[in-house]
């Protein structure tokens, strides 16, 4: 139990405030009148030329970088150049383009605020549009966080957004005429995977906040009475949140999500059954973690046409996700009541840590910058 309960605390700990974080892949696809194009990919070079997490301390991976021998360096970067070739694609008609990809920000000093990096955190690729080519796509592997995708053409210097769930390829963009509205299937997909995605595996405070629900009684009753009182409540803030009928600051949201965990995680070890006021409260934190899960859908942006499509996805994904949580939880005490063990040693433990994380996150969301 012990060990159960250190493996949550050190998934928990949150990234190193000296590291790059990236919840996305921003990419500019720039369409230039003079029939080239660039791909600027916003991601962390430095972790990505040695190969190791992007949560890595920063100052450290520049610091290796920059002692390395002058040829064993660009060596480094040959290697880097060649799996961003593998790793993207950029498409005319379905063909891919064989871009060169060259590093714009290297040597440079970082973006003010920034930690160190001896790469840049900019890659751009650059090629030329084929002759008569009609329509074009992006894609970018798995390696990489969800994709937001921006693309700005001489007649649209703005750019349509779009997001790829990762391993996803853009829909087609028109090289001429006017852009295609996606379809409502292809949005729902999509934004559906991402909704999964925002739970299983990046949403660590949701996942603490739902295993807290599903801790506190062994019946599904109150497991099902707390889920829904959650869901109505982010399901109502999230709508609200996304047409511009609410407005919440990070700064109010965040901390506050993070005190939900704390109150359901002690709740949990001092009150043996489900009690009227918790409902009440679940659903005062439902109306909060919908804020969280509207500001991460304003970062991905709502296409244009597909508004309520795209929330639908995203809410359903969210869903999905949660439930897996709970399944997953719920195997756990099963598997644990049939080894023999008693319920309240393993609620207990499992969540003390729940409330000492979501502690720590209320502190670091209230003292960050």
């Amino acid at each position: 139990m012990r060990r159960l309960a250190l493996i949550i605390a050190l998934a928990a700990l949150p990234d190193p405030a000296d590291a790059h974080t990236f919840r996305f892949t921003d990419v500019t696809l720039e369409l230039r009148g003079d029939g080239t194009y660039t791909a600027d990919v916003s991601c962390d070079l430095d972790a990505l030329a040695l190969g190791v997490a992007p949560t890595a301390d920063s100052a450290a991976l520049a610091a290796e970088i920059e002692a390395l021998e002058p040829g064993a360096r660009e060596e480094l970067v040959a290697g880097l150049v060649r799996l961003l070739e593998r790793r993207m694609r950029v498409r005319f008609d379905g063909e891919p383009d064989d871009f060169a990809v060259s590093l714009p920000e290297r040597g440079q000093p970082p973006p003010a605020g920034s930690p160190p990096t001896a790469l840049g955190l900019v890659a751009r690729l650059s090629g030329q549009v084929p002759a008569g080519a009609t329509e074009v796509t992006f894609f970018a592997s798995r390696a990489f966080p969800p994709v937001r995708l921006t693309v700005k053409t001489a007649r649209e210097p703005a750019g349509p957004v779009e997001v790829l769930e990762p391993g996803g390829e853009s829909g087609p963009i028109a090289l001429v005429g006017p852009q295609p509205v996606p379809g409502r299937l292809e949005t729902l997909r999509r934004f559906l995977l991402l909704g999964v995605t925002h739970i299983v595996p990046r949403g660590l405070d949701h996942i603490l906040f739902v295993l807290g629900l599903a801790l506190l009684s062994p019946r599904l009753a109150p497991l099902l009475a707390q889920v829904t009182a959650f869901t109505v409540a982010h399901t109502l803030t999230l709508a609200l949140s996304s047409y511009g009928v609410v407005r919440l600051s990070p700064r109010v949201v965040e901390p506050l999500i993070a005190l939900s965990i704390v109150y359901v995680a002690v709740e949990n070890v001092l009150s043996p059954r489900l009690r009227a006021s918790r409902l009440v409260l679940v659903f005062a934190f439902g109306l909060l973690h919908g804020l969280g899960f509207a500001g991460v859908l304003g970062d991905l942006g709502l296409p244009e046409g597909r508004r309520l499509t795209a929330l639908l996805g995203f809410n359903v994904g969210v869903e999905l996700g949660q439930l897996a949580v709970i399944a997953l939880a719920a195997a756990v005490v099963a598997l644990w009541a049939k080894l023999g063990g008693e319920r309240r040693a393993l609620v207990r433990p499992v969540s003390l840590v729940i409330a000492a994380v979501g502690l720590y996150w209320t502190v670091q969301r209230i003292v960050a910058p």
